[in-house]
């Protein structure tokens, strides 16, 4: 079937790409899933700089792009293990080695990796400027289309010319299959691209905002990842920021704040609404008070058989239904230790009806908003979810 999504007749314009897209959405549910993304620890960040060894990266008057992201990717990770010792920081090279790009997401899904980061510098004009944030998707425009490419002629440099990656499926059906399969990866992958760019800014940088394009680092990983572009090398200015030990420390305190705030969204760290952040430079914020709970049993609708439903809010103390967080939505709350959590709507074996309604949530301002599964009123994972739904 998948075959014969290629073989559409050729006409032109957004009736194409519609037609397309609502067959990909069809076949989203079919595609097996290897792993989804829970809520929950993060346990392990692989962290990857760009380039090595005999591959240079762009440069600059003075700088390698190969050295000055392994700096910033060390100063990333040791800024990561200090704060949270019990995290797994793997590099995926910690000297100036040269590293296939199928090799660096493999080492990211051997180690089963939470989140995959990716440092580079951008190449460009010498008056280019700013900092972007990648994520696995469509280019829209030439200029994100020529950072994918130039990135991706790593390949050339391996041992077999790129023939391992002739298996990637770079076209637009290809990346778009590829995103509903890994949806929820690709989501977080946005959001913590999202929190990057607006660390940046906060530092003066010129924020270029979140991108989409072919990575081939990124194609394979199972995990939340990006690829930070993080200044343009030729760019005078733009290199002595990232080519001085300074300059590489800035750059990678602002990645690691936003990892901060990401890891904190994740890890339900949710009251009221409002992220709970404590940063070295961050006091924490104070928690607004809830609404009067309304005072029924949680147990009261937990429904018979597999439900699907959407997971909008999270809070360590329990929120009023009529709260003004939920916007009017009728809600399903259970709890999960000392958390409560909230959910709307109710799709009994439909899976893609919850999916469906997750993206109207997101757009209502619940950005946050993921699918989870129920079985006679317990939470149960989406990919025994699935398999059920499956065989009904």
């Amino acid at each position: 079937m998948q075959e014969n999504l290629t073989k559409l007749p050729n006409f032109h314009g957004l009736q194409k790409n519609a037609i397309r897209l609502v067959l990909l959405a069809m076949l989203g549910l079919f595609f097996p899933i290897t792993h989804w993304a829970q809520v929950g620890k993060i346990k392990t960040v692989v962290i990857d700089a760009g380039h090595g060894g005999h591959d240079p990266g762009c440069h600059g008057a003075h700088n390698n792009e190969k050295e000055v992201c392994l700096s910033m990717a060390l100063k990333l990770g040791a800024l990561i293990k200090e704060r949270y010792p019990e995290i797994k920081v793997i590099y995926t090279r910690t000297t100036d080695v040269f590293v296939e790009l199928a090799e660096r997401a493999s080492i990211a899904n051997r180690n089963n990796a939470d989140l995959f980061i990716c440092i580079h510098a951008n190449a460009g004009s010498t008056t280019a400027y700013g900092s972007e944030t990648y994520v696995l998707g469509l280019h829209r425009t030439d200029a994100q289309q020529k950072v994918a490419e130039r990135e991706n002629a790593s390949i050339n440099l391996e041992d077999d010319k790129g023939a391992k990656y002739r298996s990637y499926d770079l076209t637009p059906d290809g990346i778009i299959a590829l995103q509903f399969q890994l949806a929820v990866f690709h989501r977080q992958s946005i959001m913590f691209a999202e929190l990057i760019q607006k660390e940046f800014k906060q530092i003066g940088r010129y924020d270029r905002g979140v991108k989409q394009a072919g990575f081939l680092v990124l194609y394979k990983t199972t995990m939340p990842s990006v690829l930070i572009e993080t200044a343009f090398l030729p760019n005078p200015t733009e290199e002595k920021l990232i080519g001085s030990a300074e300059g590489q420390q800035k750059m990678a305190r602002s990645i690691f704040e936003a990892f901060v705030k990401y890891k904190n969204a994740t890890e339900d760290k949710m009251v009221s609404g409002k992220t709970q952040v404590t940063t070295n430079n961050q006091s924490k914020p104070s928690e607004t008070k809830p609404s009067k709970p309304v005072e029924l049993p949680i147990e009261t609708k937990k429904e018979p058989g597999l439900i699907f439903r959407v997971q909008i809010e999270t809070s360590s103390q329990r929120l009023a239904h009529n709260s003004s967080n939920f916007k009017g939505l009728e809600i399903f709350e259970y709890q999960d230790n000392t958390l409560y959590k909230y959910c709307s709507g109710q799709f009994p074996n439909d899976l893609q009806g919850a999916k469906n309604y997750k993206n109207e949530l997101i757009q209502k301002g619940f950005t946050h908003a993921f699918v989870v599964a129920f079985l006679d009123g317990e939470r149960i994972s989406i990919e025994k979810a699935i398999k059920l739904a499956e065989k009904n």
